[in-house]
């Protein structure tokens, strides 16, 4: 009724506008007490260290996530809330995120946009997939290794990484959390599992 959401063939955020708004204002609570800082993710060159931001939320997401999650209103989405604050909150240092929503398919696309303080004319630009596992981890695996690299093609990326959340409360976090590297089309595509 608010003309948030529209349908087009399937469900959609109504434009571009909102796509930004909707996950800034599920997040902001979220985005202000996070306590980590630009800086510890900025590499000397002034690229974003993309592992050392991931590797740390992922750290951040096994200590936190059933406090956090908890915390919004839309549980199926909370992990991939609780990540886009985690990055918005880093990322608002200079850079911005631009996403693209898979609704009703237990994913989202983020695009990392960062520019390089030793180049103002050259952006990094990072792809982070994130899925929700269901099913076998291989096959999570490879679908979105597949999306992460197709979408890594689309947009120009440099660096593609694919989060998977594991919701399943009787696999221990020892299960859950990893860090692989895929070969998919010549790319090297980054795997966290949490």
């Amino acid at each position: 009724d608010l003309g948030l959401i529209a349908e087009r063939g399937q469900l959609v955020i109504a434009n571009p506008i909102y796509e930004e708004v909707i996950p800034r204002a599920l997040t902001y609570t979220t985005q202000v007490t996070i306590t980590h800082e630009t800086l510890w993710y900025v590499a000397p060159d002034g690229r974003l260290d993309m592992p050392k931001l991931l590797a740390a939320f992922q750290h951040f997401f096994r200590e936190h996530s059933e406090h956090w999650v908890e915390r919004f209103d839309y549980k199926e989405a909370g992990p991939q809330l609780l990540l886009q604050a985690f990055l918005q909150r880093i990322l608002n240092g200079g850079g911005r995120i631009e996403r693209e929503y898979g609704l009703g398919r237990g994913r989202t696309d983020l695009l990392v946009l960062w520019p390089a303080a030793t180049d103002a004319e050259q952006i990094q630009r990072v792809v982070i997939e994130t899925k929700l596992r269901y099913g076998a981890l291989d096959t999570t695996i490879e679908s979105g290794v597949a999306q992460t690299w197709a979408y890594m093609d689309r947009s120009g990326a440099e660096a593609g990484h694919l989060v998977i959340f594991d919701r399943m409360p009787q696999r221990s976090w020892e299960e859950k959390i990893f860090h692989r590297q895929h070969m998919y089309q010549d790319a090297v595509i980054d795997v966290w599992g949490m």
